[in-house]
């Protein structure tokens, strides 16, 4: 059969990942503070976007001279959250199951739900004031940190000018906690000096205020506190090489190794009580993000939960049709007007993924309430098996979807603060073919057993003994297992406490 060429025209179906459905996905499993950070870099990209400095509902009543080409969609409770809510029963047939992200669904300026009557010109939160004003009052409070309470010293130490420099590359790798890990040897290489000149600068640098810092590990630390009181003798210095020991609270081992009685270990761990592994506590470190829910929950009168989005962590964003009417009448070059129109989409784009990532998570959100009603009604131990599938499969979204919604997110509940994936875990099996139960639940059991045990220590068989007699089905193994994640010491370690403390 010869070989020969053709020409053949073939029709077929395949999903394609548009860069909208991209960015869609991306602003999903954005944090509201990675959120906020993609939203800023987007105005300063795009002319037509601008953040509203209004806090309130859409309420522009007054500024027609800057708002007269502008809507907006505003998911707080005065306008839209009633319909939001209502939308979490809705149909499946949003942006992050679109397969392709087609033109059609990038000019439509109608969706199903609460938008349906608007034009997609913003989508709301509570938002906030400009923050580009300048803070003086926080310049006056403004606590030292750790590393120029160190140079400060480093610089009246009355160093050399090379050995200031040693110290100087020292605290640079000094940690929040005070330690300065360093290898020594790769410090000396990369300052072209000798080791024992970076070792001598170290012991210079160990004497600074607060007492043990910059040691290499918690054994030099507590070494430099004690030799400030005066009482590293023989027996602490063996005291100190033995930590492990005392980890275990092995008593009897720690006095056969420093050749001392009981009482007087029992007297060296009372004033190693006294000493702070973590000599750099007092001082600030880095601003800590404090973590803001996404999604509040409050109880009801009649005992149902109601569910709702945090509008504070929303951006508000807008897109200023009349200033783009504007200046697409003006005669511009074919870039120009592809430059216009390309930020018009994108504006256009981006409110509608702002809007559908808010309904996801409060549809997400409200199936898990639904789910784990028992969890806020009574608490942890009444917490049920959950995987993404059952939530997906309930909601008609995908797994993928389900998972993107529950990273980074939180939940405020009466009971706490919790992430989104808190709620699903895995599921322990129960006797006699009951109702499975979660593995959060039997992990809370367990510490609950272990807390309240007293003078009579549990084991870990006999643990799962008084699980089974609660219908739990469950290993030796995985007792441990959950116990170790809780930072539970075994059952030998933890009648030795209970002795050393009788």
């Amino acid at each position: 059969m010869a070989a020969h060429q053709r020409l053949d025209m073939r029709q077929g179906q395949s999903l394609v990942m548009t860069p909208q459905l991209q960015q869609a996905i991306k602003l999903l499993q954005l944090s509201n503070i990675e959120l906020a950070e993609f939203v800023a870099e987007e105005i300063e990209r795009n002319p037509l976007l601008e953040r509203s400095e209004n806090a309130e509902s859409g309420d522009y009543e007054g500024t027609e001279d800057k708002g007269a080409g502008r809507e907006e969609l505003a998911l707080d409770g005065s306008n839209g959250m009633k319909e939001a809510h209502d939308a979490v029963d809705a149909s499946s047939t949003d942006m992050y199951e679109s397969g392709t992200g087609s033109d059609e669904a990038q000019s439509s300026n109608s969706m199903s739900g609460p938008s349906a009557s608007t034009d997609w010109s913003q989508v709301g939160s509570g938002g906030s004031g400009s923050s580009e004003g300048f803070d003086f009052e926080g310049t006056l409070t403004s606590e030292k940190s750790l590393h120029q309470h160190l140079h400060d010293q480093l610089n009246m130490s009355g160093l050399s000018q090379a050995d200031r420099l040693i110290g100087s590359r020292l605290i640079d790798e000094t940690d929040d906690a005070g330690y300065c890990k360093v290898d020594l040897a790769e410090t000396a290489k990369a300052l072209g000096a000798d080791e024992a000149n970076v070792l001598a600068v170290l012991e210079v640098c160990q004497g600074f205020d607060p007492t043990g810092v910059m040691a290499r590990d918690l054994t030099e630390c507590l070494a430099l506190q004690l030799k400030e009181r005066d009482r590293l003798d023989p027996v602490m210095k063996c005291f100190l090489d033995n930590l492990h020991l005392a980890a275990k609270h092995d008593i009897k081992g720690l006095s056969e190794t420093c050749g001392v009685d009981k009482e007087d270990v029992m007297d060296i761990l009372v004033e190693l009580r006294t000493l702070s592994p973590r000599p750099a506590s007092g001082f600030s470190s880095e601003a800590t993000i404090a973590v803001a829910p996404d999604v509040f929950i409050r109880e009801l009168p009649n005992g149902m939960f109601a569910v709702e989005l945090n509008s504070e962590t929303l951006p508000r964003v807008l897109m200023d049709k009349a200033y783009y009417s504007e200046v697409s009448a003006l005669p511009m070059r074919d870039q120009e007007k592809e430059f216009i129109s390309e930020c018009a989409a994108n504006a256009t784009w981006l409110i509608k993924s702002l809007d559908q990532r808010a309904r996801t998570i409060l549809k997400v959100s409200s199936e898990i309430v639904r789910q784990q009603d028992a969890f806020f009604a009574h608490g942890v131990a009444h917490l049920r098996p959950l995987n993404l599938k059952q939530v997906a499969d309930a909601i008609e979204m995908h797994e993928s979807t389900v998972s993107r919604v529950t990273s980074n997110k939180y939940m405020s509940t009466p009971r706490g603060l919790f992430e989104l994936k808190y709620f699903f875990s895995a599921s322990i099996p129960a006797t006699g073919g009951g109702e499975a139960h979660s593995a959060e639940a039997v992990r809370h059991r367990i510490k609950q057993l272990i807390d309240d045990e007293g003078a009579k220590v549990l084991s870990d068989d006999k643990i799962v003994e008084i699980l089974t007699e609660f219908g739990i089905e469950i290993a030796r193994r995985t007792v441990a297992k959950y116990r170790e994640s809780l930072n539970i010491p075994s059952s030998v370690q933890r009648r030795r406490i209970l002795k050393a403390s009788a």
